[in-house]
């Protein structure tokens, strides 16, 4: 995302994913939270009642990510690896590093804020790493500061 009035940037993948999960939410996902608030309705008195108290938390909890997807969709630009130039990193791009202390390779994708999943090796162009490696070409080194002091990559491929 650019800045509070700016783009999230997605892929069409990525904004299928969005889309989707919204509908179930407003369709699935209130149909639930409506039967639980009945269910809990039935047993009695309101003012007393746990049951109902955390249903109508979890609807409340419900509709602020609704509508948070809503409002992410009202943003949304979408952007393709193909779109992206091949001189340097960009958003989209494959990035092949080795850790210049342990000789140790990784891969990792640079995505959106919204998109960015550590276990599949996709992080935010956002994240301290993200910012860093923005703009660097092939070859280029790039120093981390992490608590434990400070982490060395060479650059060694860009791919989409």
């Amino acid at each position: 995302m650019d800045s509070r009035t700016g783009f999230v940037y997605l892929t069409k993948e990525r904004l299928h994913e969005i889309e989707t999960e919204l509908n179930d939410l407003k369709t699935s996902g209130r149909r639930i939270i409506a039967e639980q608030i009945a269910e809990a309705r039935s047993h009695g008195d309101l003012s007393e009642n746990a049951e109902y108290d955390a249903a109508k938390n979890e609807q409340e909890h419900l509709e602020i990510k609704i509508r948070k997807l809503e409002e992410i969709l009202t943003r949304v630009k979408i952007i393709a690896a193909h779109e992206m130039p091949d001189d340097k990193i960009y958003i989209l791009h494959n990035v092949k590093l080795r850790d210049l202390k342990t000789k140790e390779e990784f891969i990792y994708k640079l995505v959106s804020p919204e998109e960015s999943d550590l276990e599949q090796d996709k992080i935010s162009v956002t994240s301290p790493m993200g910012k860093q490696l923005l703009g660097k070409k092939v070859n280029d080194d790039v120093e981390l500061d992490v608590p434990a002091g400070k982490l060395k990559y060479k650059i060694l491929e860009i791919f989409k």
